[in-house]
């Protein structure tokens, strides 16, 4: 409960709109949670058209973050390090501390990458004036270093440079920020959880990247009229007085952020068995998932739910919302690895069917009733072959049953939504 109040009290957590009072997005927010639960998960993408709430997911996630301590000294300044983490400190800050490191509570970091972002911004650069009074090559961190425990949030994906998308993604995957450049060689952590938002109307995202996301999902979601008539109201009330409707949501919020620290803390606890993981890859291989982010980012992702749930032992419903939100999202319309090099099967009066369905006999030879079993079995062998070589949809178990766990309907709207970009329109 402390640590919900201090990120209540704080004014950017304050003016942020509460997660709990938005309508609808069930699917995102469960993500979301997820995500912040096990930061180095993967990270979340969200796509969307215009005014779907995208970016007020990302901060009303952010006002749920507790307070982190960070290590208080001149040479760690701006990294976030944590005092309690000695491993993650450089050498001359391990020569700088003697005796118990002294510490800070601040707020959990929240840093945007601007669309014109250059390089030296992003990963850090040689700071002159530092540099040039003490005559040693000084390191100011860039925002990759601010990030570090917090959130780093980019809005329009589609539109980042890629090379500055290439250094983020690489360094957030590693958890650890190299720079080698201008004299400077070192290294600090960088753990921070990514959240990405973009519209496809504006431009498509190239698959390897969304493949970098542990979860992809879309923002656009089908509501009713009441639901926007609450929606508008909300959003009025927030505009009037945020204070106020943060108070509102104050309770609601509050059993949000302790089940979140809660959840951070039971997580090294989850354990999952081996019979687990091999249906979670069984599934992927079902889904014709490429590569094998698929499966690593479901485990964390079942852990994760079993943790939030307050379980110590992952169970079906947490191998079932990895499907969903992990797999289900990256299933193509392909047959499965083991059946693409199959050729088609021929037409029936040709190819391998003459030599598996003989011509019928003569009439009258008595021989028509002997055939009927077998040329029934071949129909339906013939008909199961048609069915396996057709491009199947995603698999049926990989849609979750609205009543039986909470998430939207809503969840595979992502691939519509690169459908609209022309992103996957060679693989539809």
């Amino acid at each position: 409960m402390v640590a919900s109040g201090v990120a209540i009290k704080d004014d950017q957590a304050t003016r942020a709109f509460p997660l709990a009072a938005i309508t609808g997005h069930g699917t995102l927010k469960l993500a979301l949670l997820l995500a912040a639960v096990d930061p180095g998960l993967g990270g979340v993408v969200i796509a969307g058209g215009r005014g779907t709430g995208k970016s007020v997911l990302a901060r009303g996630l952010h006002a749920l973050l507790p307070p982190i301590d960070v290590l208080d000294s001149e040479v760690g300044v701006g990294r976030n390090l944590d005092p309690h983490n000695p491993d993650e400190w450089d050498d001359a800050t391990r020569e700088s501390i003697s005796g118990e490191a002294p510490s800070i509570v601040i707020p959990a970091p929240f840093v945007q990458i601007p669309l014109g972002i250059t390089e030296d911004r992003l990963v850090g650069a040689v700071d002159v004036a530092a540099s040039l009074s003490s005559g040693n090559a000084v390191f100011q961190p860039g925002l990759l270093a601010d990030a570090h425990r917090g959130v780093l949030y980019v809005d329009e994906l589609n539109l980042l440079d890629d090379g500055i998308v290439n250094l983020m993604l690489a360094a957030v995957g590693s958890g650890e920020n190299r720079v080698e450049r201008e004299g400077l060689s070192l290294s600090h952590p960088c753990r921070p959880l990514l959240i990405a938002t973009y519209n496809p109307e504006e431009g498509n995202v190239r698959d390897h990247l969304l493949d970098r996301f542990a979860i992809a999902l879309s923002a656009n979601q089908l509501v009713s009229t009441e639901q926007r008539v609450e929606i508008t109201n909300a959003v009025i009330s927030h505009g009037q007085c945020s204070r106020s409707f943060a108070q509102k949501w104050g309770e609601e919020t509050d059993a949000l952020a302790t089940q979140l620290l809660l959840a951070r803390q039971w997580l090294p606890d989850v354990q999952i068995s081996g019979e687990q993981i091999e249906y979670l890859v069984t599934e992927a291989i079902r889904g014709g998932v490429e590569g094998h982010r698929s499966e690593l980012y479901a485990v964390r992702v079942a852990k994760a739910h079993a943790a939030l749930s307050g379980r110590d032992q992952v169970e079906a419903d947490d191998l079932q919302v990895a499907v969903a939100l992990v797999i289900a999202p990256r299933a193509s319309q392909m047959p499965p690895p083991d059946q693409q090099m199959e050729p088609p099967p021929p037409p029936l009066d040709q190819g391998d069917q003459q030599q598996d369905n003989p011509p019928p006999p003569p009439e009258g030879s008595g021989e028509e009733e002997e055939n009927d079993p077998p040329e029934e079995n071949n129909d339906d062998d013939d008909g199961d072959g048609e069915e396996d070589q057709a491009p199947p949809a995603v698999p049926e178990e990989f849609m979750l049953d609205p009543e039986a766990i909470a998430v939207d309907p809503d969840l595979l709207l992502f691939n519509a939504a690169k459908s609209k970009s022309g992103n996957s329109g060679s693989r539809s």
